[in-house]
């Protein structure tokens, strides 16, 4: 049964390897192009953007490709993505630099010809939740069968992350030499030492949201559940019901959901006019910025929004569960910059008193960034490129 259920993994993987196999036997790498690549989106975005923006700027006459698909599980989208994968593997053997910001299957059953620099800019700050090698031994983990066909997380050529003090746990996700991983920043931070003006965002907000005028904005951003890159539908453990009751006069809670969790978001029917579900209409960086309360439970956002200096609060109330599917790299209850809920009524009592302490949120920026001056994206490219970085 287990082999049966790898079938579609067996075929894409030797799929991938003969498409690539061949590329490299016709076609030679094009020392001048660079592949942007990723499955958690569509379009442009988040760490891939910034370093986008920063190569074009430094090298204009430069191939850029970009190879996106966010991953559909439906059969048209199994189709589209038969004949993704194959361009996808022509991109990874003709670029000097294939980027991506992911996990990225048709890397991982290559092997690499020499030239080409697999770069992962990997999309979460920090260091928080297990994931990649790290998770071996719970259920969160590859089983056994897959690791045996795909070596996730291998061929990476440089890896690049927020601190020296989270090198250790990517070397042991990605299986690979502390080395080859730099501390030089998260690209996508850029964006907060920007003249972002937060001022338009909320004109913006409240042309879109009319409820969100004058309102405290508390953004909820909870972590994605499962293994799948696909998610039902979201059921908030927060009773939104509970929080209006008190809250409603001069808040309103904005909720943002992972990547690869559904756009089904269910909320009490009383509660509606006191949520607001963000879709595509603002990107997490602009979320970040807009609100002035996060909330959220095990989600690496924390390492980005702690650039803001804003309070946070994290509901956990599954904690445990968590722990014993996927763990931490950290003591949770010690590790997180704020106060923790399990349970709705103490969380709105929190935020009626407003008694918020920012100086962990201080600390827990100082520890997690070697940097905080905007200039990640100027840093990686400038040590891919061989120039004077830092």
């Amino acid at each position: 049964m287990k082999a049966i259920k790898l079938l579609p993994t067996l075929f894409s993987k030797y799929l991938i390897k003969m498409a690539y196999a061949i590329f490299c036997l016709f076609f030679k790498i094009d020392e001048q192009k660079v592949t942007f690549a990723s499955s958690r989106s569509q379009k442009m975005d988040g760490n891939l953007y910034y370093i986008w923006k920063e190569f074009k700027k430094r090298e204009p006459e430069y191939q850029y490709i970009e190879s996106f698909y966010k991953i559909d599980s439906s059969i048209k989208g199994k189709f589209a993505y038969f004949f993704h994968i194959l361009k996808d593997s022509y991109h990874l053997a003709t670029s000097k630099y294939f980027i991506i910001d992911d996990y990225h299957f048709s890397v991982y059953v290559i092997h690499p010809r020499k030239g080409t620099e697999i770069i992962q800019l990997w999309h979460a700050c920090g260091a928080f939740k297990k994931f990649g090698m790290s998770t071996l031994g719970k259920p969160f983990a590859p089983s056994k069968e897959y690791l045996k066909t795909v070596k996730i997380h291998s061929n990476y050529s440089k890896v690049y992350v927020s601190s020296s003090e989270v090198i250790p746990f990517y070397a042991e996700a990605f299986d690979m030499n502390k080395e080859n991983i730099y501390p030089l920043g998260v690209p996508r931070t850029d964006y907060f030492f920007e003249s972002a003006n937060r001022e338009l965002l909320l004109k913006k907000l409240i042309d879109i949201f009319p409820a969100a005028a004058n309102k405290r904005l508390i953004l909820y951003a909870p972590t994605f559940r499962g293994k799948s890159h696909q998610q039902d539908g979201f059921i908030s453990p927060i009773d939104f019901k509970l929080l209006k009751s008190s809250l409603a006069e001069d808040s309103i809670f904005l909720v943002h959901l992972h990547p690869y969790m559904s756009s089904a978001f269910s909320v009490d029917e009383d509660a509606s006019d006191f949520v607001i579900h963000i879709t595509d209409e603002f990107n997490i960086q602009e979320m970040l910025v807009l609100s002035d309360i996060l909330i959220t439970d095990y989600s690496s956002i924390i390492f980005d929004y702690s650039l803001l200096n804003k309070p946070a609060a994290f509901f956990a109330d599954d904690l445990a569960e968590y722990i014993a599917e996927r763990d931490f790299y950290y003591d949770y209850e010690e590790f997180v910059p704020g106060p923790i809920f399990t349970n709705s009524a103490e969380l709105s009592k929190w935020l009626e008193s407003a008694d918020y302490d920012l100086a962990e949120i201080t600390a827990f920026q100082k520890r997690f960034f070697d940097y905080t001056d905007g200039k990640a994206s100027e840093r990686i490219v400038s040590h891919l490129l061989n120039e004077s970085c830092c």
